[in-house]
């Protein structure tokens, strides 16, 4: 039956072609217009592969040459040429070719008083116009004037041929030549006016498309410079503000709003930002670097808005091929060779000193607690603050809410095994899910002088009123000794003191007296003097996680009005510089907030009052670079109780966050703090984060492409008056706490079990020491036997915070380190049966110096891991020297794994290495059957998977791209040779999956996630083929079990998430965000030309026909028109 059509639809074509009368042609018309009316779009593409086009095409133009052409014969033509030339990617090409354009042009000139058959014309030319190269020309042959005809100010006649005019005048203005030839002509004035006229007088919204086709028009000419100067000089901007202000949330005005503000987001003229110069606010002097060059001040010139004009001009179409990920690495060579050492064997034995554990003394493997401490730090290191137990305490999913804030020595202790998903219930987090109270409620909740346990704290209700105590030195205490002869410093230190004596117990890990000491030796660039109160205090885990926020409705639309207001009512607008580390700014101790971020990790270089409850910010960036502003933690002082003042980080580099998607800010009060809840939130509401109008030049850049930059923007009402806030990107976890954090554990533990051992991997530019841990179990016994089973277990090596930013990665770091010292049977028995080195922190100096992304050097550290420089890199250096020992020495890691942060995506996952996948993925012609691969590297996602309650298998990725040949991760795979090589990522936000669903992450579940990073290498153990009778029996035993029900977990974990299969090739770090929100510039569908719109627009067409409903068309209208 298809054959028969088939053929039959192939004769009618050709006998189209062979006719020249008009009994013949109509009927052949007509049943081609019934045959493509059903059915799919498969039958017209079929009828356009052989030759359907040309044969309309060429009848159209040998109708409309004859003498008296015949309308009858023409109107149906067009109609069928409409539905098959949208869905001919070569229409506009084969219509110039055969002279149909000006054929079309010349009947619709010779109908412009005749509606019927001038409407048939425009929807022709609005199908040719589709092809920008056919629009040029079009727009060549006077195209644009004949429109301009056509389209009058208002009127209630012919409103629908205005309608498919302005449409088609849009279309043609996708051409750039067209957009030059219309401003040169004047009709960006002719458009805005047409288009105010149109607007005033249709109060009933009934002619919305024909207002929203002309403002499609201004947002084709807008793509030009010489456009937008035409729409500025004009007054469209004050135009379009007018319309838009009022009308955000009319979903009457929808079409009209929409477009109208693209066209306001595009002509905001481009400006510098507000800033002395692109680069960062500090400097170091990396070695081997040229003595730098003072920054050069940013002059107007270098933010001239020249980016549209330099992308490739329109007026060519180009055509559609399959686009190849060229990211992904198809060389098989490359993907399973293994590079040669990049240093000389024998430099490796400087690493055996980093591994006392494998040598042969049992003497060496004594621990010596505090051997490192320098006599400052000694004299705390017993300070009563220190847990007395290390174990951690690790939440139930089935606990109720009220036990999660109970103090860890009042907790009974449970195995991490009863927090893991097997088996449970989506009720297991019911009592979770409730909104997480912010610091104001809990301040009333709680009431004042007790804590969140009922425990009694410092009577602080009375302190904070004490005019005595200053609440800014309270809240950046110096680390330096006061000066002998100032009075003032002697009671500050007294109030700190005071203070400290009353730090709540119940902050699990933490000294401040400790803290102290260990900043003193912390070095930074900007060489801070003080500290940040929530890294000296401590924070205590939120009782519960908070629910992601819901984004409210129209929230980015308001703020580009905002925005465009400024520009447009300048006198608003206070400009007032606050806080800077560029320049002086004036004392504002009495009036506005008060801003800094002189403190480690602090990140946040210029203040901006803009009114009197609002504030641009700008962060600093990368120490030594002109990018990545992303990070920020800055302290906040001054504010009134129950007033919103917004903030607007307009410098912010990604291309979209998950601010756009139900993430928040955290913050941490200081009152609260003292009031007995040392907790850092989630707050700010009304958050979007979009593109703005500031930009910097290519040559500000050094020759890369202009940068745009982002804003995000958020509203937070502070829980008190006078307090003192920090704000940051995400909860802080300074090199300061970490080291800290090691020494508390190191003397938590028993030393004749678990091993513990804290050294320094190398020195940083910056002369900080990179810690290196090293965790296991001792020896049963000092007998020979012993000793070597010791040194026979297996490693696993651990790394984070390769990117400053990404603090997320400590979080989970610091849940891996607890657990594995911890009383946990589960971190005994992995102690008994791996050495775990850890290497916790990466990039101190871009921690300790408020970095998002690099280095001092200024670059991306895990970019650098295929040749890394002991000068430049010592970190990488040596971080894969002893990777490279353990290896050489029979050592090679089971599993290596870089955790980082994500910013783009939800949930936690993995990204491993497999040359199969990878292949795959490219879809390479390169066969893979006859490729031996080891799919272990899949175990361990799966595991997790069923595990941890914010991993998901469904974003983990297994391919490997050229971008990343550099990464930690594909280093270790292809030189180490070790197949189980991850990047763990852990998002910033929250989950959108599992028990955690719809919550944001809090620093309790990134602890857990560590914990069960562990509990996931047990399981990995267990299920391979190495794996001894004694350690499952053993963890038969601890699962309480017998090993039948062992092996039946274990299956479940080997099975499950069997159909996951890798996520897409990435061409960044972070793929875009899955989740669709409207916050470019262009994300508004406008998509004039589309074949649905034209064939209902048809349909409506024929239906009034049928109906004898033509508006348009007078009586005696129809018929031949006039020469």
């Amino acid at each position: 039956m298809a054959e028969q059509e088939a053929s039959g639809l192939q004769v009618l074509l050709r006998t189209l072609q062979g006719c020249s009368d008009k009994e013949s042609i109509l009927p052949i018309v007509q049943v081609l217009g019934d045959l493509l009316s059903v059915g799919t779009d498969r039958r017209i593409r079929y009828m356009i592969s052989k030759g359907g086009s040309e044969a309309l095409l060429q009848t159209l133009v040998d109708t409309a040459r004859t003498a008296s052409p015949d309308y009858d014969i023409l109107l149906p033509l067009f109609r069928l040429l409409a539905k098959v030339g949208l869905r001919d990617k070569k229409f506009g090409q084969k219509a110039l070719e055969l002279e149909a354009l000006d054929v079309t042009l010349i009947l619709a000139r010779k109908n412009l008083s005749h509606s019927q058959n001038l409407l048939h014309c425009l929807w022709a030319l609005r199908v040719f116009a589709a092809s920008v190269t056919t629009g040029a020309m079009l727009g060549i042959n006077g195209a644009m004037e004949l429109l301009f005809k056509v389209i009058t100010p208002y009127t209630r006649k012919r409103t629908r041929i205005i309608r498919v005019a302005a449409e088609v005048l849009a279309a043609l203005l996708k051409s750039r030549s067209n957009g030059r030839r219309a401003v040169n002509r004047g009709y960006v004035t002719s458009l805005l006016r047409l288009h105010q006229d149109w607007q005033s007088h249709d109060t009933a919204n009934t002619h919305v498309l024909i207002r929203r086709a002309l403002l499609l028009c201004l947002k084709r000419v807008a793509t030009l410079r010489s456009g937008r100067e035409a729409f500025l000089a004009a007054q469209g901007m004050e135009s379009l503000f007018s319309l838009t202000q009022d009308r955000l949330g009319d979903s009457g005005w929808e079409p009209v709003v929409s477009i109208a503000l693209q066209i306001l987001r595009r002509c905001y003229p481009k400006r510098p930002l507000p800033l002395v110069t692109a680069s960062s606010a500090h400097a170091f002097p990396v070695p081997g670097d040229v003595a730098p060059v003072p920054p050069r001040a940013l002059a107007e010139e270098d933010f001239e808005d020249d980016s549209d004009d330099e992308e490739e001009d329109k007026d060519s179409d180009s055509e559609e091929v399959k686009v190849e990920d060229d990211d992904l690495e198809t060389d098989v060579n490359r993907l399973s060779c293994k590079p040669s050492l990049d240093r000389p064997e024998g430099e490796l034995t400087q690493y055996a000193a980093m591994c006392p554990e494998l040598s042969c003394s049992f003497e060496e493997l004594e621990c010596n607690p505090g051997g490192d401490l320098n006599p400052d730090e000694m004299q705390h290191t017993n300070h009563r603050h220190i847990p007395a137990d290390a174990s951690p305490e690790w939440h139930c999913l089935n606990r109720d809410q009220s036990s999660w804030g109970r103090e860890r020595e009042d907790t009974v202790h449970t195995s991490l095994l009863s927090t893991v998903k097997w088996g449970r219930s989506t009720g297991h987090l019911a009592s979770r899910k409730g909104h997480g109270m912010n610091p104001s409620q809990s301040a009333q909740s709680n009431g004042l002088g007790m804590d969140s346990s009922g425990n009694e704290t410092l009577d602080t209700q009375a302190f904070l009123k004490e005019d005595a105590w200053d609440m800014d030195m309270i809240s950046c205490p110096r680390t330096s000794a006061p000066f002998p002869n100032s009075t003032r410093s002697r009671e500050s230190v007294e109030v700190m003191d005071k203070l400290l004596q009353a730090h709540p117990k119940h902050v699990p890990f933490h000294d401040p007296y400790l803290y102290m000491a260990k900043a003193r030796g912390t070095r930074s660039v900007a060489d801070f003097k003080t500290v940040a109160f929530p890294d000296l205090w401590g924070h205590r885990p939120s009782s519960s996680p908070q629910p992601l926020l819901e984004r409210k409705c129209g929230i980015q639309r308001i703020k580009i009005i905002e925005d465009i207001r400024r520009f447009i009512q300048p006198g608003d607008v206070m400009n007032k510089v606050v806080f800077s580390l560029d320049e002086p700014w004036p004392d504002t101790a009495s009036d506005g907030l008060r801003f800094s971020s002189k403190f480690e990790s602090g990140n946040l270089r210029k203040a901006i009052q803009v009114r009197e409850l609002e504030y641009d910010l700008l962060l600093n960036a990368d120490v030594n670079s002109t990018q990545h502003q992303q990070w920020f933690y800055f302290k906040v002082g001054g504010m009134r109780p129950a007033v919103s003042y917004r903030f607007n980080i307009i410098n912010c580099e990604k291309p979209n966050s998950q601010f756009n998607y139900g993430m928040q800010p955290t913050l941490y009060s200081v009152k609260e703090a003292l009031l007995g809840r040392p907790t850092w939130m989630r707050t700010g509401y009304e958050i979007c984060y979009y593109k703005n109008h500031y930009r910097q030049r290519a040559t500000v850049m050094g020759g890369a492409s202009g940068k745009c930059y982002y804003t995000l923007t958020f509203a937070v009402t502070f829980p008190h008056s006078e307090d003192v806030c920090y704000l940051a990107y995400h909860y802080p976890y300074t090199y300061t706490t970490l080291m800290t954090h090691l020494d508390i554990l190191e003397k938590s533990i028993n030393p004749k079990k678990v091993y513990f051992r804290q050294e320094a991997l190398c020195q940083t530019l910056g002369g900080n020491s990179c810690p290196l841990v090293t965790i296991t179990a001792m020896p049963e016994s000092d007998s020979a036997h012993h000793l070597e089973q010791f040194r026979q277990r297996p490693y696993q090596v651990m790394t984070a915070r390769v990117h400053p930013g990404e603090s997320n990665a400590s979080w989970v770091m610091k849940g891996t380190l607890e657990f594995l010292v911890s009383e946990d049977p589960v971190a005994r028995l992995l102690r008994e049966n791996f050495i775990f080195k850890i290497i916790p922190m990466l990039n101190p100096d871009g921690v300790i110096n408020g970095n998002h992304r690099c280095s001092l050097s200024r670059e991306d550290l895990n970019r650098q891991w295929l040749a890394p420089s002991v000068h430049l890199q010592p970190t990488i250096y040596h971080a894969k020297g002893l990777l490279h020992y353990l290896s050489a020495t029979g050592h090679r890691p089971v599993v290596f794994c870089d955790f980082h942060g994500h910013s783009q995506k939800k949930n936690v996952f993995l990204y491993g290495c497999s040359i199969k996948e990878t292949l795959w993925q490219a879809e390479s012609a390169v066969g893979t059957s006859t490729l031996m691969e080891d799919v272990s590297y899949r175990t361990l996602p799966k595991i997790l998977d069923q595990l941890a309650p914010a991993f998901t298998m469904s974003s983990c990725s297994f391919v490997v791209e050229k971008s990343r040949a550099s990464t930690a991760r594909v280093v270790v795979w292809r030189e180490m040779d070790v197949s189980r090589s991850y990047t763990m990522e852990s998002s910033y936000c929250g989950c959108n999956q599992g028990p955690y669903q719809g919550l944001q992450f809090g620093t309790r579940e990134l602890e857990e996630m560590g914990a069960m990073f562990c509990l996931g290498l047990l399981i990995l153990e267990l299920k391979s083929i190495s794996c001894s009778h004694q350690l499952r029996t053993r963890a038969a035993t601890l699962l309480n079990t017998e090993e039948d029900t062992l092996d039946h977990h274990l299956q479940r974990c080997s099975s499950s998430s069997s159909s996951s299969s890798s996520g897409p090739s990435e061409l960044d770090d972070e793929p875009p965000c899955m989740e669709e929100v409207d916050y470019n510039t262009d994300s508004s569908s406008d998509q004039d030309g589309s074949c649905s719109e034209l064939d209902r627009q048809i349909r409506e067409w024929a239906f009034h026909e049928d109906e004898g409903e033509d508006e348009e068309a007078g009586p005696g209208q129809r018929g031949k028109a006039s020469a």
